[in-house]
C-alpha cells in the first residue's frame, strides 16, 4: 500500500497518524462535552479519509489539478461503513469540518459544489484503486471493512447532500461540527505532542495565588465568595481588581483585554504567578482578531480558532466575535467557552463598533452559561447599567470601593500643556533629576516621529519605543525589558526596575496590564476614562505617606482628522474637566467619566448576530457566515506580515515560531503585497527596508518599490 499522508511539509504527517490525533482529541473533548465518545471517534476516524483520494495527494506535493477536490466530499463515499443511526453525526461532522456547506467564500462547500455534473465522477476518480487504501487505513482503527461498490459510494454521497438540504432549512448550530472542528484544529496544531497535551487539557487552574492579602490592596480584603453567578467591579488601578476577578473564578478562565499588545504582559504575569501552583499549567495566548485570506476575488475573516481546553486563555474580544456573528468556528468557540469564567478587564476601554460586539457577547455568554466576571477602573454609569441588566440584576455582585478608599488613590498632580513643544523642557530637567519618563502618544506614527528625536537629543539615556507592530518575537522582548524582571522575578535594574533615569515612549497599549510604575507621564489627550488608565503606570503602587506624581496632558488637536482615533468632542471635554497644576481626586472621578459620556450611542448588532436577545439561533445548521461588515468597523490589526528575509523561516517554521515572525497590520496597508495564501495566518510579505527592530514597522515603507530584488531573483 502506498504511503498516505494527510498534512504536507514541513511536518508531512500520515493520514494515519493524522487520524489518530484527531481521535484521541475527539473523544477527550467528547468526554468533557458530556457528548457520545463513540460517535465522537468514529466522525474523527471518518473526517479525512477522502485524502486517500491521488489528487489529494498530489495537491500536497503541488501538483494542484484544474477542477476543485475537497476531501470532505471524497469522506463520505465511505459512510456505509458505520451504524446508520449514527450517520447524521458522522455527516455534520465530515462535510462541515472546513467549510459551509452552503454560501461558503470560493464557493467550496458541499451544496455549493453539487450542481456540477461530475462531481461525483471526479472525487470517485479511480475508486475501485483509491479506495483500497483508505479501506487499509479503516482496518488499523477497527472499523469493520467490506468492499464498496461505485454505486453504494454514490449512495452514500447522495444521502448526505439529501441530509444537508434538509439541516440547512433548521436553524442552530451543530455540537458536532463543532466538536470535530475543535480536534481538528488541535491535532493539526500540535501534532505527535497531541496524546501529552490532552492529558492536561480541561483542568480548572489552581487559583489560591490570588487569595494574597495586603492592606495597600483594599479588594485583597473583601470577600470574593458570593451566589450570584457574575461580578461587577469598579476600583483604581492599583487596588487588586485583577486578583478580586480571580478570587471570582471557579472552572477554566477565559481572560479577555482590550488591546492585541497587552495581552502579552498579562500572559506572562499568569504564567509566572501561577506556575507553583500549577506546575503543569495550560495557559494560551491568542495574538490575531483575525486573518483575511484572500480566496479568488473576496476575502474571508477567520477568527482564529483557540485550542480547546486550556486552563486559561489570554485574549481580546475580536476572537470571540466569531460567536456572535456567527463566523468560522464559531460552534468550536461555543463548546470551549460555555459553563467556563469569562474575565472581561478593563470593559470600558472599548468603543463603537467594539463595544456593541462586547454588549452582545455578554449577552451570550449569559445565555450559555458562563460565569462573567466585568472589572473596570472607570466605567461612564450609561454603560454600566447597560451590562447590569444584561448579567441580571439579581444575580450578578457589585463590588466598588468606599470613599474612603478612594481618598487614599490620590496620587497624580495633573498639568495641561498647551504643544509638545513646551513639553522637552520638563524631559530636559526630569532626566537631570533622574526620574524615568512615559511619553504616551495616541498613534504609532507620533511613538515613532517623537522616539527619532529622543534618540537625537538624549544619546547617552536608556529608552524604549513600544507599540503595537512589531514582530511579536521582538515585541515580547520589549515589554520583558519594560518591566525590568529576569525570568526569576529579579530586577535587572533596566527601565521599571532602574534606579536611574530613562524614556519609554509608547501608544495606548500601556494603559492595560503592563505592571510598571514610573516617575512622569507626558501623555496625547485622550477621553477620560483611557487617561486614567494611563495615569496608572505612574506612581502606580500606593504608599502610606500619599506621594503625588506629575502628569502632563498635552491639549487636544483642534479638527476631527487629528483627533484619530478618538473623537475631538470626547477629547475636549475630558481636558476641559482636568484639573490644572491640582491634584486629580479619584473620588470625582465618576462624575467627570458621567459629564465626558452622558449617554452613549450604542451601535446594535443585533441584525447581525446570530443570538437573539430571546434566546434564538438565527443560522442556518451546518453554515457560518464569511464575512461581517461589522467587523470592518473596529479598525484593528486584522491581518499579519512578515519581511521578506523572514519568508523562509515562516515557510519552515512551526506554528510558536511563525507566530514570532508575525507583525499585526491593518488590511488597507498590505492590500497590494504579495500574500503567502494558506500557509499559518496567510500573511503578507512586506519589504525589509520597512521593519527596524528600535521603531517596528514603517507603513510608510511599505511599497513595492522597495522589495529587494535579490529576493526576487531567488
Amino acid at each position: 500500500m502506498q504511503e498516505l499522508f494527510a498534512k504536507s511539509g514541513p511536518e508531512w504527517t500520515l493520514l494515519k497518524d493524522h487520524t489518530q490525533q484527531v481521535m484521541l482529541a475527539a473523544i477527550r473533548f467528547a468526554d468533557y462535552l458530556r457528548m457520545d465518545r463513540t460517535i465522537a471517534c468514529k466522525g474523527a476516524i471518518l473526517h479525512d479519509m477522502g485524502k486517500a483520494h491521488p489528487a489529494f495527494q498530489r495537491a500536497l506535493k503541488g501538483q494542484k489539478g484544474r477542477k476543485v477536490f475537497r476531501h470532505e466530499i471524497a469522506s463520505l463515499f465511505f459512510l456505509s461503513l458505520f451504524e446508520e443511526n449514527i450517520r447524521p453525526q458522522l455527516i455534520e461532522m465530515v462535510v462541515g469540518h472546513h467549510k459551509s456547506v452552503r454560501w461558503d467564500i470560493g464557493s467550496k462547500g458541499l451544496l455549493d459544489l453539487v450542481d456540477e455534473d461530475d462531481i461525483e465522477h471526479y472525487h470517485l476518480g479511480d475508486w475501485e484503486i483509491w479506495s483500497k487504501n483508505a479501506l487499509h487505513v479503516l482496518e488499523e482503527f477497527e472499523i469493520p471493512v467490506k468492499e464498496i461498490t461505485r454505486d453504494e459510494a454514490v449512495n452514500n454521497f447522495n444521502s448526505a447532500v439529501d441530509y444537508c438540504n434538509s439541516t440547512i432549512l433548521k436553524t442552530g448550530f451543530s455540537a458536532w461540527r463543532g466538536l470535530l472542528m475543535g480536534a481538528d484544529h488541535y491535532a493539526s496544531a500540535l501534532i505527535n505532542t497531541t496524546e501529552d497535551k490532552l492529558r492536561i487539557a480541561f483542568h480548572s487552574p489552581e487559583l489560591r495565588y490570588f487569595n494574597r492579602q495586603s492592606p495597600l490592596y483594599p479588594l485583597s480584603l473583601k470577600p470574593a465568595d458570593s451566589a450570584k453567578q457574575h461580578s461587577l467591579v469598579v476600583a483604581c488601578t492599583g487596588a487588586g481588581k485583577t486578583d478580586y476577578l480571580f478570587r471570582r473564578c471557579k472552572e477554566r478562565v477565559f481572560y479577555v483585554l482590550p488591546f492585541q499588545a497587552s495581552i502579552n504582559a498579562m500572559f506572562r504575569r499568569l504564567a509566572k504567578d501561577l506556575g507553583a501552583d500549577n506546575p503543569q499549567l495550560d495557559i494560551r495566548v491568542l495574538h490575531a482578531a483575525s486573518s483575511l485570506v484572500q480566496l479568488g476575488k473576496g476575502q474571508q475573516e477567520t477568527v482564529l480558532q483557540p485550542l480547546f481546553g486550556s486552563a486559561i486563555k489570554v485574549l481580546t474580544p475580536y476572537q470571540l466575535a466569531a460567536i456572535a456573528l456567527g463566523l468560522k468556528g464559531y460552534e468550536s468557540m461555543i463548546l470551549d467557552i460555555r459553563e467556563c469564567d469569562v474575565i472581561l478587564d478593563e470593559i470600558h476601554t472599548y468603543s463603537g463598533a467594539a463595544q456593541a460586539i462586547v454588549l452582545k457577547l455578554v449577552e451570550i455568554l449569559v445565555q450559555i452559561n458562563c460565569r462573567v466576571h466585568i472589572g473596570t477602573a472607570t466605567m461612564p454609569s450609561v454603560l454600566y447599567n447597560q451590562l447590569r441588566a444584561a448579567l441580571g440584576v439579581n444575580n450578578v455582585l457589585e463590588v466598588r470601593l468606599t470613599e474612603r478608599e478612594l481618598n487614599t488613590y490620590d496620587r497624580h498632580i495633573v498639568h495641561k500643556l498647551a504643544d509638545r513643544e513646551t513639553s522637552w523642557a520638563i524631559i530636559d530637567e526630569a532626566i537631570h533629576a533622574n526620574k524615568k519618563i512615559l511619553i504616551v502618544c495616541n498613534t504609532v506614527d507620533t511613538a515613532q516621529k517623537i522616539y527619532d528625536r529622543i534618540l537625537d537629543l538624549y544619546p547617552p539615556s536608556d529608552k524604549l519605543l513600544l507599540h503595537s507592530r512589531y514582530k511579536r518575537e521582538d515585541r515580547n522582548n520589549k515589554e520583558k525589558l519594560l518591566i525590568g524582571l529576569d525570568e526569576d522575578g529579579k530586577s535587572i535594574d533596566r527601565f521599571n526596575t532602574s534606579t536611574k533615569s530613562c524614556i519609554v515612549v509608547s501608544t495606548q497599549i500601556v494603559e492595560v496590564s503592563l505592571d510598571i510604575s514610573f516617575d512622569l507621564m507626558i501623555t496625547d489627550c485622550a477621553p477620560l476614562d483611557a487617561l486614567i488608565q494611563r495615569f496608572g503606570r505612574i506612581n502606580r503602587i500606593r504608599r502610606e505617606n500619599g506621594v503625588h506624581k506629575p502628569i502632563y496632558v498635552l491639549a487636544p488637536p483642534d479638527n476631527d482628522k487629528a483627533a484619530k482615533p478618538y473623537e475631538l468632542i470626547t477629547l475636549t471635554r475630558t481636558y476641559e474637566l482636568l484639573p490644572d497644576g491640582e491634584v486629580l481626586h479619584e473620588r470625582e472621578l465618576q462624575s467627570k467619566i458621567d459629564s465626558v459620556f452622558p449617554d452613549i450611542d450604542f451601535l446594535t448588532i443585533e441584525e447581525q448576530s446570530v443570538f437573539k436577545k430571546d434566546g434564538t439561533i438565527t443560522i442556518c445548521q451546518l453554515t457560518h457566515k464569511a464575512k461581517s461588515s461589522l467587523l470592518d468597523l473596529l479598525e484593528i490589526d486584522s491581518v499579519t506580515c512578515i519581511t521578506e528575509a523572514d519568508r523562509d523561516l515562516y515557510l519552515e517554521g512551526n506554528y510558536e515560531m511563525r507566530m514570532n515572525l508575525e507583525i499585526p497590520v491593518r488590511y488597507w496597508t498590505v492590500k497590494d503585497m504579495e500574500q503567502l495564501k494558506n500557509v499559518g495566518n496567510s500573511p503578507f510579505i512586506v519589504p525589509d527596508k520597512a521593519y527596524d527592530f528600535e521603531k517596528g514597522l514603517d507603513i510608510t515603507r511599505i511599497d513595492l518599490q522597495n522589495l529587494d530584488v535579490n529576493y526576487q531573483i531567488l
